[in-house]
C-alpha cells in the first residue's frame, strides 16, 4: 500500500476475463448490458446429498481450443481449471494491450495472479481416486495443479516474465491485493509492466458442502441489497489486468484504457466472518486519498455486494460513512448479481466491469433488486443499467477475515 510518496503514474492497457456470463471481455460486457444471470443448476459432478443445487459455473470451456496458441508453456492444458481460466484471461489482456512477446526486458515485468483456493478441483479428483475408487496413486501432475501459485507460474512461463512472479491469497480480496501490489511495483520503479489479477475454479462437491455448512449460500439466486436476499452464489472465473507505467505505455504507443489512481487496504482485526464498518471505510478513504480526489468526485462504485445479510448492510453503512451526503447521489451496483461470487477472482472481474463502464459511459445494474432490504437505501441501479458519464470510479473487495481493499480508477491521461 502506498505511504503517500510520489511515484510513477500507473495505467491499464489490457483487460481479460473468463466468467459464467462471458468467456471474454466483449461477451462478458454484452451480458452485463443485457442483465444476464449466470446462475444455473449444478452439473458436472455427483450432487449426492447437497442441499444447495445452484452455482454460476463456467461451462463449455475447451482448454485445447482456447489455449492452443500457447507455445512456451507446454503443459498448460494439463493444468487445473483455475490455471486454464487465468491463462485465457491473461492472453486476452496481453493481446488487448498490444504487448510484443517476448518482452524487451523480462526482468522489468511482473506476473501476480492469485487464488483464494488454488486447485480445489484437482484436490477433489485426487481424493476420490484414492478413497473412493481405491486407486494406488494420483495423477503425476497433482501437486503442480493444486499449488496456489501455479496460475501465476503458467502465465509467467508462457509470456516470458522474469521479474516478480507469485500469487496472492486473501479470500475475496485476492485479485485486488494482486492488482494493488503490481501497481506499487510499477509506481516505485521496480517494474514497468505487470500482469495482475486472480482466478478460481472451486465448484465441486466438497467445496459446496463446506460452504453449505457455513450457511451463507442461497438456494435461489444472488440478489444483492434486496429484501429477498438469502445468501450468495459461488462462481468460477478469472479477471486479469495489464498494468504499465504511463511512460512505458506512451513510449510504445499503447491505447490506455484507464489510470489506476488509488489503492487502499485495511484489516478489521476483529472477526473471521462478522465485518466492521471501520475497515471498509478506511480502505475506501485511503484509495480516494491516494487518487488525490475528494469522495464526491467518484461517480460509480462497483460494490462487493455478496447478497449476504451482514455484508450488504455493512457495506452500505461504510459507503455512507465515507461519502456522506454524496452517498445518496452515488451510482452503485453489484455485478455479482449476474456473474455470481467468484471468491478471489471477484476483484479482477469487477475491475474489468468498472473500467468498461468508464469506457462505455454505462453503469451496470444490480439485477433481481425488486424491493430493497432494510437499511439498503442507496442507489444500487436496480435491474436496468444506466447511461452516464463516469470520470472516477471505485471497486470494492471485502473478504472473510476482515480483509478490505478498494481501487479507484480515473480517465486515461
Amino acid at each position: 500500500m502506498s505511504n503517500g510518496k510520489p511515484g510513477r503514474r500507473v495505467v491499464v492497457t489490457g483487460l481479460g476475463v473468463v466468467t459464467p456470463i462471458g468467456q471474454n471481455v466483449p461477451d462478458f460486457w454484452a451480458s452485463l448490458k443485457a442483465g444476464k444471470s449466470g446462475v444455473t443448476p449444478l452439473a458436472g459432478f455427483p450432487l449426492d446429498d447437497l442441499k444447495i443445487l445452484i452455482a454460476a459455473q463456467i461451462k463449455d470451456f475447451d482448454p485445447k481450443q482456447r489455449l492452443k496458441h500457447f507455445k512456451r508453456d507446454r503443459i498448460i492444458t494439463l493444468a487445473d481449471r483455475y490455471s486454464w481460466f487465468a491463462a485465457a484471461a491473461a492472453e486476452e489482456a496481453i493481446k488487448m494491450a498490444g504487448l510484443e512477446m517476448p518482452l524487451a526486458d523480462p526482468y522489468r515485468s511482473a506476473c501476480i495472479i492469485g487464488s483464494g483456493a488454488g486447485g480445489l478441483t484437482t484436490f477433489e479428483t485426487a481424493y476420490r481416486d484414492l478413497f473412493i475408487h481405491n486407486k494406488r496413486a494420483t495423477h503425476p501432475l497433482t501437486l503442480l495443479r493444486i499449488i496456489g501459485s501455479s496460475a501465476a507460474a503458467h502465465v509467467g512461463i508462457e509470456f516470458g516474465v522474469k521479474g516478480p512472479t507469485f500469487a496472492t491469497c486473501s479470500a475475496c480480496s485476492t485479485a485486488t491485493h494482486a492488482i494493488g501490489i503490481a501497481r506499487d511495483y510499477i509506481r516505485d520503479g521496480m517494474t514497468d509492466v505487470a500482469i495482475a489479477g486472480a482466478s478460481e475454479s472451486v465448484i465441486n462437491y466438497g467445496t459446496m458442502k463446506a460452504w453449505q455448512a457455513l450457511h451463507v449460500l442461497s438456494p435461489e439466486g444472488c440478489f444483492p441489497f434486496a429484501k429477498k436476499r438469502n445468501g450468495t452464489v459461488l462462481a468460477d472465473g478469472a479477471g486479469i489486468l495489464v498494468l504499465e507505467s504511463l511512460e512505458h505505455a506512451q513510449a510504445r504507443g499503447a491505447t490506455i484504457l484507464a489510470e489506476l489512481c488509488g489503492y487502499g487496504m485495511a484489516s478489521d482485526s476483529q472477526d473471521m466472518v462478522k465485518p466492521t464498518v471501520e475497515g471498509p471505510s478506511v480502505a475506501m478513504l485511503s484509495a480516494i486519498a491516494e487518487a488525490g480526489i475528494t469522495p464526491d468526485q467518484i461517480d460509480y462504485l462497483n460494490a462487493h455486494g455478496t447478497a449476504t445479510a451482514d455484508n450488504d448492510i455493512n457495506e452500505t453503512k461504510a459507503i455512507k460513512n465515507v461519502f456522506k451526503d454524496h452517498a445518496y447521489k452515488l451510482a452503485i451496483s453489484s455485478t455479482k448479481s449476474m456473474h455470481g461470487h467468484p471468491l478471489g477472482a471477484g476483484g479482477g472481474i469487477e475491475a474489468v466491469a468498472t473500467i468498461m463502464a468508464m469506457r462505455e459511459s454505462w453503469a451496470p445494474p444490480t439485477i433481481g433488486l425488486d424491493e430493497p432490504g432494510e437499511g439498503c437505501d442507496l442507489d444500487y441501479i436496480p435491474n436496468v443499467g444506466r447511461e452516464m458519464k463516469l470520470r472516477y470510479t471505485m471497486s470494492n473487495s471485502l473478504a472473510f477475515g476482515g480483509l478490505n481493499t478498494s481501487l479507484v480508477f480515473g480517465p486515461a491521461p
